[in-house]
């Protein structure tokens, strides 16, 4: 069934001038100039095709058309912000759903939402492990992804200082892990594993050095459990707190993506 485009604006004005029965009133609540508001009343008659107000030696007054509406009007306004209400209940909501990859949740991520909790114990979190995965299919929140920037979302990108070659203390460094996001070390590896994360393992128990974004390093370098060969190389690519507009501006995001930075 097709639906009746309603004129909500008129309607808007409609209502004030019913409740004030004065244009000038209406026109202040309304913070706009009673010009505007009669142009709008004007309108309003055109598009319903009847006459809303009268204006008589007492002042204005509605007409029996104007005021057979006014019950279902305010019902019907009512309604739009009981609707508003219900649709903006999710930003004081404390669950949050994250999308990320599955080494830098367990590297990085889950250590500092464990120190977000704290501040804020109504917290709950929600982690997909497929940071490609769609924000409408899985009602996210928030992706962490890797590249060059947001792409076609809004975005912050995650500081840190670009890729770092890792091996065990005092073991050998001679040979290469092998992982998919860096083909280069393919050549000559004594393993090759899924992800940064596997090849930060495999070098911590000695199998050789890997190349490895700094992030997803930088507890393991803290603890001692590896140590960076050389210096720190500057990368196009990193990791990019990513959602769509909406989300964006939610205030829980907000807050999230502030804690992530900080």
């Amino acid at each position: 069934m097709k639906r009746t485009h309603l004129p909500l604006n008129g309607l808007r004005v409609l209502d004030a001038a019913a409740r004030h029965l004065s244009f000038t009133r209406a026109a202040d609540e309304l913070a706009v100039t009673p010009a505007a508001v009669g142009q709008q009343i004007r309108a309003l008659e055109e598009t319903l095709g009847t006459v809303l107000f009268r204006r008589t030696t007492r002042g204005l007054e509605l007409t029996p058309e104007g005021e057979a509406g006014l019950v279902a009007l305010r019902g019907g306004f009512l309604q739009f912000e009981e609707a508003v209400r219900a649709m903006q209940a999710g930003q004081s909501s404390k669950a949050l759903t994250i999308a990320a990859p599955r080494d830098l949740t367990a590297k990085w991520l889950m250590p500092k939402l464990s120190a977000i909790a704290a501040a804020d114990p109504e917290l709950r979190f929600a982690i997909v492990g497929d940071e490609e995965v769609d924000f409408t299919e899985a009602n996210l929140d928030l992706a962490i992804r890797w590249g060059t920037g947001p792409g076609e979302h809004e975005g912050e990108a995650l500081e840190a200082d670009g890729m770092v070659t890792v091996a065990a203390p005092g073991g050998s460094a001679d040979t290469p892990i092998a992982w998919v996001g860096c083909l280069s070390e393919d050549a000559g590896a004594l393993v090759r594993v899924a992800d940064a994360g596997l090849a930060v393992e495999a070098a911590a128990a000695g199998l050789g050095r890997a190349c490895v974004p700094e992030l997803i390093a930088r507890a393991d370098l803290a603890a001692g459990r590896v140590a960076m060969l050389g210096e720190p190389r500057a990368s196009d690519r990193g990791y990019w707190l990513v959602a769509p507009l909406p989300q964006w501006r939610q205030k829980k995001v907000k807050a999230l993506v502030d804690a992530l930075v900080a």
